[in-house]
């Protein structure tokens, strides 16, 4: 048994923020969790912003409470480290101040105008049917938002960093953030774990100035020291180093285990994930690059499904009365007494299908939920299970592609993120993909895979296998029912695969009536 050391993990997520101590056996000790109310602020429909202040003050609190419930281990940290989410960026003076609010990973405001190309990147781009997507990438660029409606404040703009790095930079008083954490429309090389070159063929379609870009650090390498001002904030010892790790979902695939091709991991967070670790140069889709992985020389490819698990938020504001009253009386979540009503249900939902598509992505620009097959013998709970199918046939799509691209097949999927705390959802999981379903120690699996990172840039494991051989266990396991399976994929072969091509057409008029200027 190795001498027990420990680290805190501050995990900064969409709806919540919370302080972990973790130890290198891959206990989680003690936590302390803070919702985040509200979650982002909007003015319209397209706009979330959330102040980049919100976020430290909520990791001061959370802090402080953490100091306060547990004094004698609060002593035993040798080191802190941050997970955030991603695509969620701030512009930052001189001094660190932002200008404005963060610009959240929901925001879906469109800048105007296109990148400027060279003439013969138009056509290379154009050659391979790129030409549109670089275009629409171009206008959800919030950078490019700002240098249009906002350009006083742009030219102001000292480093334009993602909400990891603020929260760094307030925590040690350097700019600077993990190769791991640079996801967003941001000119970011995946491959070489860099900042693009000026020449780079995409370059132009986010043309952030190189002096507003900050520093890349690889996960596990010391970033900073806590400082005099984050220590009085946050109650950490003054001098304790700050860790790279990287941002949540990078730091879950890391949490579960998955350090090999043939494990699959999927989040169902927030935003809900279907990805994997190879150290080979895998594009999910054309021209969507793979993350850099916290495990230097690999890669994470990665499909995501926008408003995953935000659904299930959305289902019981809008539909979930009864249960969330019901829930209260028997003392338990609303989200629980709901998971448990799911066998009520059979597989297919007695035909009910949903594409859980409510935020368009990059290769289906024009996307929206929809729900086919309504009866008068469908109920609230058949729309429930039917969103829980349907991002997961929304994640088979993900996996079959990430197959074909990597030319392996999954052997087992490993479950994180809130969803995963649930034995029906596990089980549906396990029968819709055919393979069996595993679920780790903890369900917080992004705070688990930022402390492995931590233990390893300290020298107390040697790699990233020696670190989940000793932190990461499987706890249960749930095998597959054939039959079941049998009608899933019956239904996601002739049913739910042809649900977009079938409605696209009909998305893009809905666009063109209700925004008839919003054409890329």
């Amino acid at each position: 048994m190795r001498n027990e050391r420990i680290v805190l993990v501050f995990d900064v997520g969409t709806q919540s923020t919370r302080a972990l101590l973790v130890n290198n056996r891959g206990e989680i000790l003690a936590k302390v969790k803070m919702q985040h109310e509200p979650a982002y602020f909007s003015v319209n429909a397209d706009l979330a912003e959330q102040d980049a202040d919100f976020y430290y003050e909520r990791i001061c609190s959370v802090s402080q409470k953490l100091k306060e419930e547990q004094p004698e281990r609060w002593q035993r940290i040798e080191a802190v480290t941050i997970t955030t989410i991603r695509g969620t960026t701030v512009c930052v003076d001189s001094e660190g101040k932002p200008l404005r609010p963060a610009f959240v990973w929901l925001d879906n405001r469109k800048a105007g105008g296109k990148p400027t190309f060279s003439q013969l990147a138009k056509l290379m781009l154009k050659a391979v049917g790129m030409e549109k997507t670089a275009n629409m990438q171009y206008r959800k660029a919030q950078c490019n938002w700002m240098r249009e409606k906002e350009n006083e404040l742009w030219e102001k703009t000292d480093k334009y960093l993602m909400i990891s790095g603020y929260l760094i930079f307030k925590l040690c008083g350097r700019m600077a953030d993990s190769a791991a954490s640079m996801v967003g429309r941001i000119p970011f090389d995946h491959r070489m774990r860099k900042w693009q070159k000026q020449g780079d063929l995409t370059r132009p379609i986010f043309p952030v100035e190189k002096e507003k870009l900050c520093e890349i650090i690889e996960p596990g390498e010391q970033i900073g020291l806590i400082t005099a001002q984050a220590a009085k904030d946050t109650g950490i010892r003054e001098g304790l180093p700050l860790i790279a790790a990287g941002a949540d979902k990078a730091c879950e695939i890391l949490g579960l285990g998955c350090i090999t091709k043939e494990k699959a991991a999927i989040s169902f967070g927030t935003t809900a994930t279907i990805t994997f670790t190879t150290d080979q140069y895998v594009e999910p889709e054309r021209f969507i690059p793979p993350y850099a992985s916290i495990m230097k020389g690999h890669y994470n490819p990665e499909i995501e499904i926008f408003r995953g698990y935000w659904l299930v938020s959305w289902f019981k504001k809008e539909f979930a009365e009864k249960e969330v009253e019901q829930a209260k009386v028997f003392g338990i979540s609303a989200e629980e007494l709901l998971n448990r009503k799911l066998k009520e249900v059979p597989a297919g939902c007695d035909g009910l299908l949903f594409q859980p598509y409510f935020t368009p992505n990059t290769t289906m620009p024009v996307a929206k939920g929809a729900v086919i097959g309504f009866s008068d013998a469908h109920t609230r709970i058949h729309i429930y299970r039917a969103i829980i199918e349907g991002i997961n046939f929304a994640l088979m799509d993900g996996m079959r592609l990430l197959e074909k691209q990597s030319g392996s097949r999954f052997e087992e999927i490993y479950v994180g993120g809130g969803g995963a705390q649930s034995d029906e959802i596990c089980q549906i999981t396990a029968d819709m993909f055919g393979i069996p379903v595993i679920r780790t120690q903890t369900f917080e699996v992004s705070g688990i895979g930022a402390a492995m990172t931590v233990f390893v840039g300290m020298g107390e494991f040697n790699s990233y296998k020696e670190a989940a051989e000793n932190m990461v266990f499987q706890k249960e396991r749930f095998e597959p029912d054939l039959e079941q399976h049998k009608i899933y994929n019956a239904l996601y072969e002739d049913v739910f695969r042809n649900i977009y091509g079938k409605l696209s057409p009909l998305y893009q008029k809905i666009n063109d009536i209700i925004h008839p200027t919003a054409g890329v």
